[in-house]
């Protein structure tokens, strides 16, 4: 095997391939990518054994077509630490050692013989549709924040996609809750889909996302029973699904919150963001007391001190409610428009917040006690 390949773009391929790829494996091919060069492409595999990432770069000059298997940190530290743009030159010599050479730089890098290399190709269905990346992107921003991190209840460790129908129309909707906190958000789709619902892994939406942020086109989706597959141009990839039951999310989307609470978005982020700054671990509430048109926000910490400020907002009734402050500017972060509208019931119940720039995503967060 012999070939040439730019810094930046091999720089890339392995940047990706280093979220796959878990630091501790009990395999040691499992540390290591897969590297095959022929015809003019070069293709680099990374695989966990739940989620298989394949990227394909195109017009590598190739010299001699071959396949090895290399560790893909130490591959990825050098790379990135070379000249910028410059040619890299990779040989395979007999010692099953892959040299690497650019510029003034030599190395040889250990292999394993790439048989070792676990790598399935399945057979997915035929029922594939596609979506534009910017679409499916927002769908995992708007919802990746609400993942939960409790590892007894894996059901809710990813996001939940499935189809729905509002008025004849049909969507893509994603959802996501860690009990405290849920986000929807839907896309529509040109026509109804076959789709099975499916709940989507943290660690593939981190790739995806990594992914998607610097690709601009369709993205082709399929998926089988306990898989799912996502096509862009150069990259694949290839995921296992979370096996659970989502829970029925409808019954939690507060239905008679009347109060409706109206504040310019900026204003508010920064507000929050300041206030919550005397909250060392943003676990203590920020306190909304509440009065015609106008907010006072307040954060109180035994060991640091509190703070105060007052926004001036549109709202027609007197309340004293309490949320985290991480999970109000998670929220904020992700709205669209120019305000953020937050519909209120009582003290003790959850807040529905809409985004005046997005009819398509909600959120709910429960208050705290205290």
């Amino acid at each position: 095997m012999k070939f040439s390949v730019n810094q930046q773009d091999l720089q890339q391929a392995l940047n990706y391939c280093q979220g796959v790829i878990e630091k501790r494996s009990t395999l040691p091919v499992l540390s290591n990518i897969l590297i095959n060069a022929s015809k003019s492409s070069l293709t680099l595999t990374a695989t966990d054994l739940d989620l298989i990432f394949i990227h394909q770069l195109k017009n590598v000059e190739i010299l001699e077509e071959g396949k090895t298997t290399t560790t893909s940190s130490t591959i990825y530290d050098i790379v990135r630490k070379l000249s910028s743009g410059k040619k890299i030159n990779l040989t395979l010599n007999d010692k099953n050692k892959l040299h690497l050479e650019s510029e003034k730089s030599i190395f040889n890098l250990n292999c394993i013989d790439h048989s070792e290399f676990p790598f399935t190709d399945e057979n997915f269905n035929q029922d594939e549709f596609s979506l534009k990346s910017k679409q499916l992107l927002k769908l995992l921003n708007k919802c990746k924040f609400s993942i939960s991190n409790d590892e007894t209840r894996h059901y809710l460790s990813g996001i939940y996609f499935h189809q729905t129908e509002v008025e004849e129309k049909n969507y893509l909707t994603a959802v996501a809750t860690d009990s405290h906190r849920m986000s929807i958000s839907k896309i529509r789709l040109d026509k109804k889909i076959k789709f099975e619902p499916i709940i989507l892994p943290k660690k593939t939406i981190f790739q995806l996302c990594a992914l998607l942020d610097n690709y601009d086109g369709e993205v082709k989706i399929s998926n089988m029973k306990s898989k799912i597959k996502f096509e862009l141009s150069n990259s694949i990839l290839i995921s296992k699904l979370i096996d659970g039951k989502f829970p029925n999310y409808i019954q939690v989307i507060p239905k008679n919150n009347q109060k409706k609470l109206e504040i310019n978005l900026k204003s508010f982020l920064n507000s929050v963001d300041r206030v919550a700054s005397v909250s060392l671990d943003k676990k203590d509430g920020v306190k909304f007391n509440l009065s015609k048109d106008n907010l006072n926000l307040s954060v109180n910490n035994a060991n640091s001190g509190d703070g105060k400020e007052t926004l001036a907002v549109n709202f027609e009734h007197d309340l004293e409610i309490s949320f985290n402050s991480r999970y109000l500017i998670d929220v904020a972060s992700q709205l669209d428009g120019e305000k953020i509208e937050l519909f209120l019931d009582d003290t003790g119940s959850p807040a529905l917040i809409k985004d005046p720039g997005d009819f398509d995503s909600i959120f709910v967060v429960m208050p705290m006690k205290g």
